[in-house]
């Protein structure tokens, strides 16, 4: 027991040492960290910091030089001699302006019309800034049917509903949610068992002239309706997948689909007038909508752009009225409409028709002064080796051109265009629209890269 006792006494002593150096080392930490009180601050008085250097920005972007020097247009001719002359350019028409004076330094056919392609909705844009508000958007509306739960949505032109989550990507960003429409309708009580889906907004034929039968299984155009889910898409996510040919029908079952109702109980029909309002979303603005179409160069959002055009200018919203009304409107603004032949908003039609020329001096007029309300139209362009359509081009060849050309492509089997501007060697900005039909595209649009390419490196004073 005398053992135990002693070893007992050890232990405790040799606890109290370990919790003594403990308090040593904790108390040693703590007198390091105190930092005394200054006399002014036990005083209760305020020491205020001296007033930090203030900061000076050093922007990285600057203002093109007001003098920067013109192109020599015997020297440009003679830059661009070559390049222009290559076969696999085949039937070639081009023009190059000094975007701020608008004169024409370059040109070869540019009152030719030729197959644009996408390059059409370069007008299509132009039209839109001119006669819509930047701000303009496009409803999608459920409203109380004749029945008791019968409901009716009811489109009125936006292609970009997406039935994505909310906080999830969907390809169309800023777009309205078909998840909002579903909230609404279950806050407002209503228990449907009946969708109508009302088309009405839009009348005429779904697919225009000059389209070619595997383009809605090809991934490039839907059947233009007046309400779509992620722009008709079978794959939500995909830039050009296969897209319903039924789209409208396709919009009011997945709305039923979210409410809980039998997609066999959706058909098409009309609201009855003045029907009770139930739900509604609104698409991006304009501005928004047009940069998504011309740097993904959507054709679906396209022709929806161009029926919000027809619409806005109290036209027949289908292919015809949509072609007149853009037309108009850039006749109205005071551009040469001669040779222009268009069917579609888009550029996917093969009979449609546009001189260089025409692309040409919408986008000088965009850069120069005279038309304000077109200078959105540059920052929606591609930019080469970086955004958009031209993201995958300017990357192995060209490279003169990468980061300095922007322009809308056009794309179809036997026709490329390239409508843009560039910032040349001496920091002189230059439009151009450049053109070539008859040739495959890895012919052509290789040797349009590269004519691209050569206004960049024009130091042609």
């Amino acid at each position: 027991m005398g053992y135990l006792a002693r070893r007992r006494r050890n232990i405790r002593a040799l606890l109290v040492s370990i919790v003594l150096l403990l308090l040593g080392v904790t108390g040693a930490l703590i007198l390091v960290h105190v930092v005394p009180l200054r006399a002014d601050a036990a005083r209760g008085g305020l020491v205020v910091a001296p007033e930090p250097p203030p900061v000076t920005p050093q922007p990285q972007l600057a203002a093109l030089p007001a003098a920067a020097p013109t192109p020599d247009p015997t020297a440009l001719a003679n830059l661009l001699r070559e390049p222009s002359s290559n076969p696999d350019l085949g039937s070639f028409s081009g023009i190059v302006s000094d975007a701020a004076t608008g004169q024409v330094l370059w040109s070869t056919g540019p009152e030719r019309p030729m197959t644009p392609a996408s390059t059409v909705k370069v007008l299509t844009a132009a039209a839109a800034l001119s006669a819509l508000p930047a701000d303009h958007r496009v409803a999608t509306d459920v409203v109380r049917g004749t029945a008791p739960n019968e409901l009716v949505l009811v489109g009125r032109g936006d292609p970009t509903v997406t039935a994505q989550p909310l906080g999830k990507p969907n390809i169309y960003p800023g777009s309205a949610h078909l998840d909002d429409l579903v909230e609404q309708i279950k806050r407002s009580g209503v228990q449907p068992d009946t969708i109508l889906v009302d088309t009405s907004a839009y009348t005429g034929p779904a697919l225009a002239q000059g389209w070619q039968p595997g383009d809605v299984g090809g991934g490039y155009i839907a059947p233009i309706e007046p309400v779509m889910i992620d722009g008709a898409r079978l794959d939500p996510l995909a830039a050009e997948p296969p897209r319903s040919p039924t789209p409208a029908l396709d919009a009011g079952r997945m709305l039923a689909t979210a409410l809980g109702v039998d997609p066999a109980n959706v058909r098409l029909g009309r609201a009855p007038a003045g029907a009770a309002p139930v739900a509604g979303v609104r698409s991006a603005p304009l501005r928004d909508r047009l940069a998504q179409m011309m740097g993904a160069s959507d054709n679906v959002l396209a022709e929806a752009v161009g029926r919000e055009i027809a619409i806005g200018r109290g036209a027949e919203p289908s292919f015809a009225g949509t072609v007149t009304a853009i037309g108009d409107t850039l006749r109205e603004a005071g551009f040469d409409l001669a040779g222009l032949t268009l069917h579609d908003a888009s550029g996917l039609s093969v009979d449609d028709r546009a001189p260089a020329q025409l692309l040409n001096q919408v986008l000088a007029q965009a850069s120069g002064p005279e038309k304000p309300m077109l200078r959105p139209m540059l920052d929606y362009l591609p930019v080469a080796g970086a955004t958009g359509t031209l993201a995958d081009r300017y990357a192995a060849a060209n490279r003169a051109g990468a980061g300095w050309v922007r322009a809308k492509t056009g794309t179809l089997s036997d026709a490329s265009a390239l409508a843009g501007y560039v910032v040349d060697d001496d920091e002189r900005v230059l439009t151009f629209a450049l053109m070539s039909n008859g040739r495959s595209l890895e012919l052509s649009r290789p040797a349009l890269d590269a004519l691209a390419s050569t206004l960049r490196t024009c130091g042609c004073r």
